[in-house]
């Protein structure tokens, strides 16, 4: 007579079981964690799946683009009824039903214009499933700014990359970054800045199969970090499919790289962006840092206005740069003649817009604006915009 089976009915009720059979594994780790998917395509889908699997317990979802048909052939978490929702949202319900006890919010917006730099100082780590240099250029400056590290992924055709970086060690992903990179990325803009709206959407040949691959080594790289375990740190994990051949690099650190600027301190402002005018944050930066000379530097460029070379008319806009397009430069009283664009990214005493709030000039909610001394640089978080931008994950990891 075989032996006996013994079943546990302890072990069958705990999900993670399995997981716990690792010697080295805390559930309860990936279950505090604070996690940030930006994207959710193709490797976004699987990333989103993986983490809800492992029982990742606090993730923010950001995408600012719907769902198409052709997204369904390589994205798990759509079906076709899903074809023009939001893709950041359907994401988030479906990683929801993946494990319901995961804490799931979701942003619907651009990261790079759109998204304050407070909330990257949220995270644990940030996991990048991307297709624009633009995107991945933000994302490391961001999370060097407040050192948190992110792991990139890039797919193409039947072949793949993943890579962490670690900030403030080793390379950074603008180390990385060829001439032909730097070309490609102003190749998206036009002269006056603006955003050419031609030019913003690509579309990368990919599979589902190459999505798992990497997305795989991507959320296995976040394990091991939550974990405190080593990592391929300023390394990239190569995969070419046609060949079944793997290999790594390790990429150089660029000791003029302008994303090493990282943030040494920090402040959390319990005021909202609506509320809190610029002046009292200029004042507060100053005395924090103990200089009356002190300005606020913004960490992203404000378009202030148009200004027209033939008519010399001018219109205010008070944006983000960025989100203005192109075609908006154009001067509406001289038959499209191309008016100057001014833009600023300081807050002075001599500046004009002192008595309005950061929203009034465009800057995102959850926001930091940085005060720098002669031995340190303080980051003014809005802190109190959180539970707008991450709804119920405000409660995580946060001192409001």
């Amino acid at each position: 007579m075989p032996d006996p089976i013994t079943i546990s009915l302890a072990e069958d009720d705990d999900r993670f079981a399995r997981f716990r059979l690792i010697g080295w594994w805390d559930q309860q780790k990936l279950r505090d964690a604070r996690v940030i998917v930006v994207g959710a395509g193709a490797l976004g889908n699987e990333i989103i799946k993986n983490l809800a699997l492992l029982g990742i317990g606090n993730i923010l979802i950001c995408d600012k683009d719907r769902i198409e048909h052709s997204n369904l052939s390589r994205s798990v978490l759509y079906r076709a009824a899903d074809a023009g929702k939001q893709k950041s949202q359907v994401a988030a319900a479906a990683a929801k039903q993946i494990y319901p006890d995961c804490n799931v919010g979701y942003f619907d917006g651009d990261i790079v214009h759109d998204l304050g730099l407070g909330v990257f100082r949220w995270a644990d780590v940030v996991l990048g499933g991307l297709d624009n240099r633009l995107a991945r250029l933000t994302i490391n400056r961001n999370c060097y700014r407040v050192g948190r590290p992110w792991i990139d992924g890039a797919i193409e055709q039947i072949q793949g990359v993943a890579r962490v970086f670690t900030p403030p060690q080793g390379a950074c992903y603008e180390c990385t970054m060829s001439q032909r990179d730097w070309q490609v990325l102003q190749n998206r803009r036009s002269c006056n800045l603006l955003s050419r709206a031609e030019m913003e959407g690509g579309k990368t040949p990919t599979t589902p199969t190459i999505s798992s691959i990497i997305a795989g080594i991507q959320c296995q790289e976040a394990v091991k970090l939550l974990h405190g375990l080593p990592t391929l740190a300023g390394k990239g994990w190569v995969f070419e499919g046609v060949s079944c051949e793997a290999f790594q690099t390790e990429y150089q650190r660029k000791a003029d790289c302008l994303s090493h600027d990282p943030i040494d301190r920090f402040v959390e402002v319990d005021s909202p962006s609506t509320e809190i005018t610029l002046r009292e944050l200029l004042d507060r930066a100053r005395t924090e840092i103990g200089s009356s000379q002190a300005s606020l530097e913004l960490t992203r460029d404000v378009l202030e206005k148009f200004v027209c070379p033939k008519c010399h008319s001018e219109e205010v806009m008070l944006a983000s740069l960025g989100k203005v397009k192109s075609q908006r430069a154009a001067c509406p009283n001289c038959d499209g003649v191309e008016r100057q664009v001014l833009t600023f990214n300081r807050i002075g005493a001599d500046s004009p817009y002192l008595d309005r709030t950061p929203a009034q000039i465009g800057l995102p909610a959850m926001d930091i604006l940085i005060a720098r001394g002669e031995r340190e640089s303080v980051g003014f978080e809005l802190t109190a915009d959180a539970p707008s931008v991450l709804g119920e994950l405000a409660q995580t990891g946060l001192d409001l």
